[in-house]
C-alpha cells in the first residue's frame, strides 16, 4: 500500500483471535499506518470459553484500544448453518464446510463493528497461501466495499512462527504461543480442523494427539447409541423430545456423537487459490443433523425435486467454499433449497455407532413413500402389467436407435 494511502488510515479494525499472528499484528499496523488506533473484534462462534478467556485483556495488552467480543453463537447456527444443511452441500463429497460457513457471519459482524466505530480500515490475519483470504474480503467487498482492506501477511517481511515471536519480544508484549506448537487449529460450534505436523505428508497417518473433539471410533462404547432429531420446515427443532435453541440442539449432538468417535475426516481438498492441502476435521454433531436431514429428505422430496436440490448443494458448496455468500447466485441457491424444505417436517433416529452414523428410522406427515405401493406381499393399488407399457415408452429412444443401426447393417450388405 503506498506511503500517502497508509496515513489515511486512522482507525483499523482487526479480525483477533488472541494468537499469535494477530497479536503480532496489533502493533504492526501501528508502527506501519503511522500510529493508526487499532480496535481488535473477536466472534464468538462457538470456539469454546477456553479460546475465549481473557481475550480482551490480551489485545489490550498488545496495544489495542478496545476489544469488542460478539456473540455470534444462535445466529451463526441458525442463520447460517441451518440454510446450508437445507441445500445439502458437502464439499468434494467430504467436507461439511466448517471453516468456510462461519466466515460469512463473522465478516459480518467485523464489518458491523467498523461501521459502528467509524474505522477506515479493517485487518485480518489470514495468510497469502489460504481460502480464507478471499472469503473474508469478498464479503467486506460485497457489505463496505468503502473500507480499506489490510493484510498485513501480504505485506510484511516475516514468515515464520519464530520471526514473530521474536517480534513481540522485542516490544515486550506477552505472549502465551511458543515453537511448541505443532498443529493450525480453528474450531466452531460446528467442528474444529487440524492442519500442518505430521498431516502435512498425506503419507502419514494422523497421530491420536491430532484429535480433540471426539473418542477414538476404536475406544468408542461397545453398545450403540440412539438418537432422535425432529424438524419442522427444515429446521431441527428439537433432540429426543425436547425443544431447544439451534445452538443448544447442535451443542447436544456434539455431545453425543463425539462420545461414539463420530464425525472424523482425513481429506485432502483443492484449495480455491489453486493447490491442494490435506486437513483432518471433526464434524460430530454436524455429521449426525446431515444424515438426519438426508434421510428424512429421502422420504419427502420427489425424484426428480431431489434430484435437483442434490445439484443445487453440489454446486452451493463451491459457493460457500469460495466465499461467495452474499452474492445473487447465493440468494437464489439458498432460496430454492428452501423452497424443498419447506415440506422437510418429521423425525429421524440415528444410530450411533463406533465412528458411524447411520439413519434407523424415519416418519413425516409429508411422506411421499406408501407401504401399499411398495410392498412386495399382495396389494390392490398397483396393477403390475401397467409396467409393460410404461418400459416400452421409457425406452423407445434406445429401441428407434438400435433399429435405425440394424437397418443401416441390412442395407451396407446389400
Amino acid at each position: 500500500m503506498a506511503l500517502a494511502a497508509k496515513k489515511n488510515i486512522k482507525k483499523v479494525v482487526l479480525a483477533y483471535s488472541g494468537g499469535l499472528d494477530t497479536s503480532a499484528i496489533i502493533p504492526w499496523l501501528k508502527e506501519n499506518y503511522d500510529g493508526c488506533e487499532v480496535i481488535a473484534f473477536c466472534a464468538d462462534v462457538g470456539q469454546g470459553d477456553e479460546e475465549l478467556e481473557g481475550i480482551k485483556e490480551k489485545a489490550i495488552a498488545s496495544g489495542a484500544s478496545e476489544c469488542h467480543v460478539v456473540d455470534l453463537k444462535e445466529e451463526y447456527v441458525k442463520d447460517y448453518i441451518y440454510p446450508i444443511i437445507k441445500t445439502g452441500a458437502v464439499y468434494e463429497g467430504q467436507y461439511l464446510l466448517g471453516t468456510s460457513m462461519a466466515r460469512p457471519v463473522i465478516a459480518k459482524a467485523h464489518i458491523e463493528v467498523a461501521l459502528k466505530v467509524g474505522a477506515d480500515a479493517v485487518c485480518h490475519g489470514c495468510t497469502g497461501k489460504g481460502n480464507d483470504q478471499v472469503r473474508f474480503e469478498s464479503c467486506f467487498a460485497a457489505l463496505a466495499p468503502q473500507l480499506t482492506v489490510i493484510a498485513p501477511w501480504r505485506e510484511w517481511d516475516m514468515v515464520s512462527r519464530e520471526d514473530l515471536l521474536d517480534y513481540l519480544a522485542e516490544r515486550n508484549i506477552p505472549c502465551s504461543a511458543s515453537l511448541t506448537k505443532i498443529y493450525s487449529r480453528d474450531a466452531n460450534a460446528w467442528h474444529i480442523s487440524h492442519e500442518g505436523g505430521e498431516l502435512e505428508d498425506p503419507w502419514c497417518e494422523p497421530s491420536k494427539e491430532v484429535w480433540t473433539m471426539t473418542v477414538d471410533p476404536q475406544d468408542a462404547p461397545d453398545e450403540a447409541g440412539k438418537v432422535m432429531l425432529s424438524f419442522e420446515q427444515g429446521e431441527l427443532v428439537a433432540v429426543d423430545g425436547k425443544p431447544m435453541s439451534a445452538y443448544q440442539a447442535l451443542m447436544l449432538l456434539n455431545e453425543k456423537a463425539a462420545a461414539h468417535g463420530v464425525g472424523r475426516i482425513d481429506i485432502v481438498e483443492n484449495r480455491l487459490v489453486g493447490m491442494k492441502s490435506r486437513g483432518c476435521y471433526e464434524t460430530p454433531g454436524g455429521t449426525v443433523l446431515m444424515a438426519a436431514y438426508k434421510g428424512l429428505e429421502s422420504l419427502i422430496l420427489d425424484k426428480e425435486s431431489l434430484k435437483y436440490r442434490e445439484a443445487v448443494g453440489h454446486e452451493f458448496s463451491h459457493v460457500i467454499y469460495d466465499g461467495r455468500w452474499f452474492t445473487p447466485l447465493a440468494k437464489a441457491q439458498l432460496a430454492a433449497a428452501a423452497s424443498f424444505a419447506e415440506q422437510v417436517t418429521g423425525d429421524v433416529v440415528v444410530k450411533l455407532f463406533k465412528g458411524m452414523a447411520q439413519v434407523t428410522q424415519r416418519r413425516s406427515p409429508n411422506s411421499l413413500y406408501s407401504e401399499e405401493f411398495a410392498t412386495f406381499g399382495a396389494d390392490d393399488v398397483y396393477d403390475q402389467k401397467h409396467a409393460e407399457g410404461f418400459i416400452r415408452l421409457f425406452s423407445l429412444s434406445s429401441r428407434i436407435t438400435a433399429l435405425k443401426q440394424a437397418d443401416s447393417v441390412i442395407s451396407n450388405d446389400k
